[in-house]
């Protein structure tokens, strides 16, 4: 037992001894590696320090340059400053030296000026004393006083600058009126050859070509129930004769004898044809219609070189291509006004744009329903001054048939033009305006009563067709309304014949099946 705690003992004793031995000998170790480091660091640190050193002589002497630079810049400067300050000194008292010999210069022109202005003087008295003398002797051997003579003088004077300014102004004026006369006349020749164009005269009848007469049977429909369908829809006579391949369309304005030709088109090629169908299609083409109007009057604008018009303005130029004045087409009218007073203004140096512009639009009134009762000149100036158009250009309109004074020069311009264009040989006709204003006031008339949403005149005007609500007017009514209508077109109207009012009143009820 002893031997064994002695041997612990002793393992316990050799350990510690081999710890302190480990722990001093480590010492040592860190004591040298640490001597090491120190040294290494002071070696380092010397280096950096010697580096720094000449770093900072460099940039020592670098800065050093750059000053001594900078100075000699400046003192370069401050010697060019000098330079120029001693040039403008001297050039300074060279001027004083110049300016002291001009004012001695002044001065002594001053005092020979001094001494001519009394020469001068005392010659004035001079001669001022003699033309007395002399007046005084004039006037006692005329026997007048100078003021006297010299008021017959300037009498005589005049009435002699008169006679010859009057026979001056008559020649001129003579003159003149030739010259002017015989221009005028070039003008216009030249202008006429210049644009002369097709004479095309309106009628009121369309032709309906179609492929075979089997066409005419579905055309007219079950007891005609499809050709009274369109009649209703249109307004317009369709008259299915002996006529091979073809229909005729029979009605005073153009656009409705349009509508009814795309209508018949439309139904033709697509088959189906009946009154649901018929109306259907007529509605689409009217709005169609109103599409390509349009677009007339905006190719009708681009083709003239004509820009800025209102849309509005466009649409009336548009609608011109369905109406006729005096037989004559109103669209092919008004581009001949513009394209003659064009040329006419291009001739007299005249602005040809604005003399275009307004003869585009000098019948615009023609095609406007607003205000019906005023002449159409006026009425397209109020149209014109409304879509804010220039003055010169609303007064051409307004004062192209003389119903209003002419303020611009293009005004006689386009009168003269659209006197031009409407009386070529054939170009007008005056029984078919009549006869559409005939119409058209029939219209007008049962238009005017309550109740009636459309008015056709068919059958060349011998029969008024009126449509009327049938939510507004009864049956008695209509009745009634029939024979106000026949007395107050018979008061009121001149026409050949008879005339048939038919009214006519249905009432429809609409369901949707969903």
């Amino acid at each position: 037992m002893s031997n064994i705690l002695y041997c612990i003992i002793g393992f316990v004793c050799g350990a510690v001894i081999a710890l302190i031995a480990y722990i001093v000998i480590r010492k040592i170790v860190l004591k040298g590696r640490k001597d090491n480091i120190i040294k290494e660091a002071e070696r380092e640190g010397e280096a950096i320090k010697q580096e720094k050193i000449l770093q900072a002589k460099e940039k020592f002497l670098q800065l050093k340059s750059e000053h001594e630079h900078y100075i000699n810049e400046k003192n370069k400067a401050i010697s060019d400053t000098e330079n120029r300050l001693k040039q403008k000194e001297n050039s300074l008292n060279q001027q004083n030296s110049e300016l002291g010999r001009r004012n001695k210069e002044v001065e002594n022109l001053k005092e020979n000026l001094r001494n001519q202005t009394e020469i001068a003087n005392r010659k004035a008295e001079e001669y001022e004393r003699m033309r007395g003398e002399v007046n005084r002797q004039i006037e006692a051997v005329a026997g007048m006083t100078a003021q006297e003579a010299k008021n017959q003088l300037m009498e005589n004077m005049k009435a002699e600058a008169r006679t010859q300014a009057q026979s001056y102004i008559n020649d001129v004026m003579d003159e003149a009126r030739l010259t002017a006369s015989k221009e005028a006349k070039r003008v216009v020749i030249n202008t006429i050859q210049r644009t002369a164009t097709e004479t095309a005269i309106e009628n009121a009848v369309t032709v309906f070509n179609i492929d075979s007469d089997e066409v005419k049977g579905r055309i007219i429909g079950r007891e005609g129930r499809n050709i009274r369908a369109l009649e209703a829809a249109t307004g317009v006579e369709i008259v299915v004769d002996d006529t091979p391949d073809a229909i005729l369309l029979s009605g005073f304005d153009p656009v409705r004898r349009e509508v009814a030709r795309l209508a018949l088109h439309q139904l033709v090629m697509d088959g189906r044809i009946h009154p649901a169908r018929i109306e259907e299609v007529v509605a689409k083409v009217s709005k169609q219609l109103e599409d390509e109007i349009l677009e007339t009057g905006k190719r009708t604008c681009i083709d003239l070189g004509i820009h800025g018009l209102h849309i509005e303005l466009v649409k009336l130029i548009g609608r011109m291509k369905y109406r006729s004045s005096y037989g004559q087409n109103l669209l092919q009218h008004s581009r001949e006004v513009a394209n003659i007073a064009a040329i006419m203004a291009s001739e007299l140096g005249l602005n040809p744009k604005v003399a275009k512009r307004a003869g585009l639009l000098h019948d615009i009134g023609k095609v406007s329903e607003e205000e019906p009762e005023l002449p159409h000149a006026l009425l397209g100036m109020k149209l014109a001054e409304k879509y804010k158009e220039k003055p010169e250009i609303c007064n051409a309109i307004g004062a192209h048939h003389e119903e209003t004074e002419m303020t611009s020069i293009i005004s006689p311009l386009v009168m003269v033009a659209d006197a031009i264009s409407g009386a070529r040989p054939g170009a007008r006709r005056e029984v078919i305006e009549s006869y559409i204003k005939r119409l058209k006031d029939m219209e007008n008339i049962a238009k005017s009563h309550n109740g009636v949403t459309k008015t056709y005149a068919i059958q060349a005007g011998r029969e008024l067709r009126v449509i009327v609500a049938a939510d507004q007017v009864s049956d008695q009514e209509a009745e009634v309304l029939s024979a106000d209508i026949a007395k107050k077109i018979q008061d009121e109207m001149v026409y050949p014949g008879q005339v048939k009012i038919t009214v006519i009143r249905e009432t429809r009820a609409v369901a949707i099946a969903k």
